[in-house]
């Protein structure tokens, strides 16, 4: 098992609950970003910088997981072919993605698309909270210790 970080928008915090993960079950931790992502001295925690452009780093995690990892991601056409791949995606607010909720997410992500593009003024997503950084954390314990059975 991997964790695979869709790091480019990933919350500092989440990547930090990320390390502790890695390094606490010794299981790899990889960065994908197409920058330099700062990560702390380990033999577990990786990054991979690819070259900028549209989901280039969104294709080299589909192009490197199979199905016993875990990938965080707030992208949802990601998840959706994380999904395809038979592995595991979270969102760093701690949401599972799976195959029942996975078409209904990509429904409302091109809805709201359609309707920015169509010049309506919508607000962002909400701040990330402290209630999100403990769903996450509890959604991420509960995924590991099920792998690791």
């Amino acid at each position: 098992m991997r964790l695979w970080v869709d790091a480019d928008a990933c919350p500092n915090v989440i990547k930090t609950i990320l390390f502790r993960a890695a390094e606490r079950l010794e299981i790899p931790c990889i960065l994908v970003a197409n920058q330099a992502i700062s990560i702390p001295p380990s033999k577990w925690i990786e990054r991979r910088v690819v070259s900028s452009g549209f989901d280039v780093a969104d294709n080299y995690i589909v192009d490197n997981i199979d199905s016993q990892d875990l990938v965080i991601t707030a992208d949802i056409p990601l998840a959706s072919d994380v999904i395809e791949k038979g592995a595991l995606a979270i969102n760093p607010r701690g949401e599972l993605y799976t195959k029942e909720n996975i078409k209904q997410r990509l429904g409302m992500r091109d809805f709201m698309e359609q309707m920015r593009s169509s010049g309506v003024q919508m607000g962002g997503p909400a701040t990330f909270s402290q209630q999100d950084r403990m769903a996450f954390a509890n959604t991420l314990d509960k995924l590991l210790a099920k792998r690791a059975r």
